[in-house]
């Protein structure tokens, strides 16, 4: 049975980058799937290389990219992609609610955790949530865009796609 149907974007900007990793956070994932989110409200995106998404997962090996400005309302769920201007950096993993209702912890699966400083990230780039599966503006449905890759760390060269 199919629950899902398409859902809009969700878009927002970087409005602080985050220059860290850890290795010893002990974050927890959320047992929900997804989060409604409300146009105006500021994120933490946090990547991560755990796999297992069970409630009360701990997840300890984290990169944080920053905060993110959210400026539309939407849906982000487990699955949906992660795009930092035209960077593909990975798939929600999941939430982790200790800062909320301040934020949450929008946690990111990525092969590394990277952080904002691996990937040379500043403040105003475009965020950007959208499911795996979407439609274009022409209506054709995309995968995953061909050709793109999850981020990896810099090399001190731009690793731009």
């Amino acid at each position: 049975m199919r629950e899902n149907g398409e859902k809009r974007v969700v878009r927002g900007a970087l409005v602080k980058v985050l220059l860290h990793r850890r290795d010893e956070r002990g974050m927890t994932l959320e047992p929900h799937a997804s989060r409604c989110v409300r146009a105006g409200e500021v994120h933490e995106l946090v990547t991560t290389d755990h796999a297992e998404t069970a409630p009360g997962t701990r997840i300890d090996r984290v990169g944080f990219l920053g905060f993110a400005e959210l400026h539309n309302a939407g849906v982000i769920d487990r699955g949906d992609e992660l795009w930092i201007g035209d960077r593909l950096v990975g798939t929600v993993h999941g939430f982790d609610a200790c800062h909320f209702p301040n934020h949450y912890n929008i946690l990111v699966a990525a092969p590394v955790p990277v952080s904002g400083a691996d990937l040379e990230l500043a403040p105003e780039l475009p965020v950007t949530f959208r499911a795996a599966t979407w439609k274009g503006a022409r209506g054709g449905s995309r995968r995953n865009r061909p050709g793109r890759r999850p981020a990896q760390p810099s090399s001190g060269t731009s690793s731009l796609p």
